[in-house]
């Protein structure tokens, strides 16, 4: 654990209480970072706040971990490795609050539900913890619980406005329709909480992905799975940080399965896994991956998922006209200055279609993170021609975020073009 983090810390789930602790977080950071002063001081302040409040607060803490651009340069690595924590070890809740969840969620006295239970967790996280244990069967499980009051908690963030404001401004420009992406963060994050429905999109998911072995999902086991409890097969591997100190060609594959797993998953079966942070991967060797957490899913509207898939298409291809076309559609765009920004944006996000090999690399990440700030200039612009996202594209751009910032830390040249162009034509989905 964190030095600085309480374990089994009392979870502060009121609305007051958790505001008062964030914005005196932010006052500290904020002037660490205006005045350019060490920023290790202030990273250790984040790390011990976050990872206390755990909830939304935690997850904020995770991005900034590991996403490039988010802190500045000068910061970064104290940020990086103050928080790195709060990916796999949060503060975690006491055996007997957790057997106390796990019971009345499964009707049953702990050791009838399982032959052997180990008290100790050997991960925890934002919402929950998780911990090992076997069957009657002899099967090894991973059951993960929710800290008792997080579903207070995170109502108690998601009431305060200035919480919401601060996650929003990470994915959207300011002013762009935020009463809509609101409510879609609410209902992401709620959904969360719910395990039951993230074992529906977990099975979902594996098997969607069940002809590709290098892409592996863990069965969940129903019967020991509730709203609050989620019971799955242990899988094991190394995590992001050793996978980028494997050899090129075993990384090079690992880009080809998360890319595959990301877009196959967008592209064909209108589902996006909006939580790609690297605790939810597992590496082993030949380029499988072993994928977790299917808390965040965000569905895709039937006709955007269409022209999302004309607009790969074209990047594959390196049509340059028809991928500016249907962009123009996707986003829904009038002409203007901001269509010009928003285009050229697009535009850059795609430059590992186009580019392709392409080396995603923390340069890049960053250049992208930095020009979505650059499009709230738009939105005030003389000609009125800023369009605001439409529903559910918020969680989107975790893809340059979030997801092209895991790809930097394996730092490989990669063919995404090929992967890509591979499963569209053999999905029939390859639009010339």
């Amino acid at each position: 654990m964190h030095p600085d983090v309480d374990d089994d810390a009392v979870l502060p789930t009121g609305r007051l209480s958790r505001f008062t602790r964030l914005v005196g977080l932010s006052a500290r950071t904020s002037a660490s970072l205006l005045l350019s002063r060490d920023g290790g001081a202030a990273a250790e302040a984040a790390a011990e706040v976050l990872g206390n409040l755990r909830g939304l607060a935690a997850k904020l803490g995770q991005m900034a971990s590991y996403v490039d651009g988010m802190v500045p340069e000068a910061h970064r690595a104290a940020y990086e490795t103050a928080l790195k924590k709060l990916r796999s070890a949060a503060p975690s809740s006491s055996s007997d609050a957790i057997r106390a969840v796990i019971e009345s969620e499964l009707g049953a006295p702990i050791d009838r539900l399982f032959a052997e239970w180990e008290a100790e967790p050997f991960a925890s996280a934002s919402i929950g913890q998780v911990h090992r244990a076997r069957l009657a069967d002899g099967a090894l499980v991973a059951v993960k619980v929710q800290h008792p009051g997080i579903e207070r908690a995170v109502e108690s963030d998601l009431d305060n406005a200035s919480v919401l404001q601060n996650i929003a401004e990470l994915v959207v420009p300011r002013g762009a329709n935020l009463k809509a992406v609101f409510e879609e963060i609410r209902a992401r994050f709620r959904e969360e909480l719910d395990y039951g429905l993230e074992a529906e999109r977990q099975t979902a998911f594996r098997e969607l992905h069940a002809g590709n072995a290098k892409i592996r999902i863990p069965r969940v086991v129903s019967e020991r799975s509730a709203r609050r409890v989620l019971t799955t097969e242990l899988m094991t591997g190394f995590s992001l940080d050793e996978a980028a100190l494997r050899p090129e060609e075993e990384r090079r594959a690992h880009a080809h399965t998360l890319w595959e797993f990301v877009f196959k998953g967008t592209l064909l079966f209108g589902l996006f896994n909006a939580d790609p942070h690297p605790g939810n991967y597992l590496f082993q060797d030949d380029g499988t991956v072993v994928f977790l957490d299917f808390g965040c899913v965000q569905p895709i509207d039937p006709e955007k998922q269409l022209r999302a898939r004309a607009m790969h298409s074209a990047a594959i291809s390196g049509d340059e006209p028809a991928f500016r076309e249907r962009a123009r559609l996707l986003l829904g765009t009038r002409g203007g200055s901001y269509e010009q920004a928003a285009l050229a944006y697009v535009r850059r996000c795609f430059e590992p279609l186009f580019g392709s090999p392409y080396r995603i690399d923390s340069a890049y990440v960053t250049e992208i993170v930095l020009a979505v700030r650059e499009l709230k200039r738009e939105i005030f612009a003389k000609d009125k021609s800023f369009v605001p996202l439409g529903r559910g594209m918020a969680f989107m751009n975790r893809l340059q975020f979030g997801f092209y910032s895991v790809l930097a830390r394996l730092d490989v040249e990669a063919d995404y073009a090929s992967v890509e162009r591979r499963f569209l034509e053999a999905a029939g989905a390859f639009v010339p």
